[in-house]
Formats: C-alpha cells, structure tokens, sequence
C-alpha cells in the first residue's frame, strides 16, 4: 500500500523516535505521518491505556494498529 498513516508517540530525547519520523516522513508508502511528543500531543496517561505492555520509545500506529516501535516500522515499510 502507498498511502499509509503512521502516528508515532515519541519521549524527548529518542534517537529511535526521530529515526522513525524521518524513516514516515521520506518513506513513499507513507501518505501521512503523525508525530506525537509526550508532554506535548499526548499525556503519559494516554500511553498506558494504548499500549499497557510499553516499556519503550517509539510506539507506533499505522493504518489504527499497533505494531511496535522503529525496527517493525523499518520492516514493514521495507518489506
């Protein structure tokens, strides 16, 4: 598919949340890339109730599911 929406939660300070960005952002499968930062688009709240197991930065959405953080996105852009 060419025009997937990717939305990333992303922690101030992640190398893997901005690689992730720039991976959406520049990738032509991706048709729009949402970039949440916490404290800014989202509360800490709000990541536990989407992603209760997450013990980490990235997490990301595409097409409304979860798959996991930036080597998944890498994968599945890639794949």
């Amino acid at each position: 598919r060419n025009n997937m929406q990717v939305v990333i939660y992303s922690i101030p300070n992640c190398t893997y949340c901005v690689q992730a960005k720039n991976l959406a952002e520049n990738h032509p499968k991706v048709e729009e890339t949402i970039y949440k930062m916490m404290g800014d688009g989202f509360k800490p709240t709000e990541v536990r109730e989407l992603f209760p197991t997450a013990r980490t930065f990235p997490q990301i959405i595409v097409d409304g599911e979860k798959i996991g953080g930036f080597t998944e996105l890498k994968a599945l852009l890639d794949g």
